[in-house]
């Protein structure tokens, strides 16, 4: 498995740098522009400093995320931003981990939408389900074979008390992740934000949400996210800028700036610096000189993969549902052909691919130019 790991090693060198920028021409111009939503996350834990950010891109943004677990726990303080928020015109979702030990959290999100109306947009709710099973075996410790896995991952997590009232109050769940983003969609979230972090491949985490959003029939986004884990944490003004541009040309409704530990001290806006505020500004002026419409969102190929494959697909030697490694003899191979496909269809296509699964309930043929199966032999 040692010539696997250096091919995706390559596939994530070659598209987690700079991305090859796509951009879409208008010539349909009775087809309305759809709408999207950027932004910034907020996970510190003072209103003063919620406030301080929000007056900050209240100009360059439409959407803010309350992504506190002191300020989910706290009625006093998140009234205070959300009401803030909606008053300079800014849409909002608001982190739980759980809504099952507070009864005022349960009444506050059956409530949140006759508040402050459609600037409600959600719950994020915990945050990264597949990851988390991909990294530490999570909610499935154990499992006989990958449709097993599948079935209680999906059974496990849509069981969460707070899920199933959230659904049962039909209020919008959302989450980020970086794996497993079809099972997520399966087990009820709504939005998943794909993150764009680290050394990872963004055409690859691009084209695995968004082909699991629309198998699913379910919105995504992408989130910006860590990249160090010292300081500045996060990538530089330019290099998130690529981001949100990739982001924006490959159809995501949502488009969010991770923003958390305050670090330097003096810096009173987090991990953000001037540069990153730059490239948001720069970001949301393309967005307004160059709309997108509906139509020129979808990707020209998908690569469809085997039934209940939960590979983590980071690296070569990322794991199958956190619990079988690449190189198991029961997979007869197919991470290694799945490897190869994945680094050809990704350099052929870059942003314009999306992956797929077997046994979906999409007929790939109607919505794609070009399809390509698991284990054909591609060139």
């Amino acid at each position: 498995m040692k010539h696997f790991g250096l091919l995706l090693i390559a596939v994530l060198a070659v598209s987690a740098l700079v991305l090859p920028l796509v951009y879409f021409s208008i010539d349909n111009k009775e087809e309305k522009s759809d709408d999207f939503f950027f932004g910034v996350t907020y996970g510190q834990d003072t209103v003063e400093g919620a406030e301080l950010l929000i007056d900050k891109v209240q100009n360059i943004t439409n959407v803010f995320v309350i992504d506190s677990w002191p300020i989910s726990n706290n009625k006093t303080a998140l009234d205070s931003i959300c009401n803030y928020a909606a008053g300079k015109n800014l849409s909002f979702f608001v982190y739980f981990f759980s809504l099952y030990s507070e009864s005022w959290q349960r009444d506050w999100v059956t409530s949140a939408a006759q508040i402050w109306g459609d600037k409600f947009l959600g719950v994020y709710l915990r945050d990264e389900p597949g990851g988390r099973q991909i990294e530490l075996n999570e909610t499935v410790p154990s499992a006989s074979n990958s449709g097993d896995a599948a079935a209680a991952f999906v059974q496990n997590l849509s069981s969460y008390w707070s899920m199933q009232f959230l659904k049962k109050e039909g209020i919008p769940v959302v989450t980020s992740d970086f794996a497993l983003y079809w099972y997520d969609y399966k087990a009820g979230f709504d939005v998943i934000f794909a993150q764009l972090g680290w050394n990872n491949s963004r055409p690859l985490q691009i084209a695995q949400c968004r082909g699991a959003a629309l198998e699913e029939g379910k919105d995504w986004g992408t989130i910006i996210t860590w990249t160090y884990q010292q300081p500045p944490y996060i990538a530089s003004g330019p290099e998130t800028y690529q981001d949100m541009l990739a982001s924006y040309d490959a159809g995501a409704k949502y488009i969010l700036v991770f923003n958390y530990p305050q670090d330097p001290p003096t810096n009173q806006y987090g991990i953000l610096a001037d540069g990153h505020f730059l490239a948001m500004q720069q970001f949301w002026d393309y967005s307004k000189t160059h709309p997108r419409i509906p139509s020129e969102k979808r990707a020209e190929a998908a690569f469809v993969f085997p039934k209940n494959y939960g590979w983590g697909m980071r690296n070569g030697n990322d794991s199958i549902w956190g619990l079988w490694s690449p190189d198991d003899p029961s997979l007869e191979g197919w991470p290694l052909v799945i490897g190869r496909s994945l680094k050809i269809l990704l350099d052929r296509y870059v942003i314009k691919l999306d992956v797929i699964f077997d046994g979906g309930g999409i007929d790939p043929s109607k919505l794609y130019s070009k399809v390509y199966m698991w284990n054909q032999t591609i060139t």
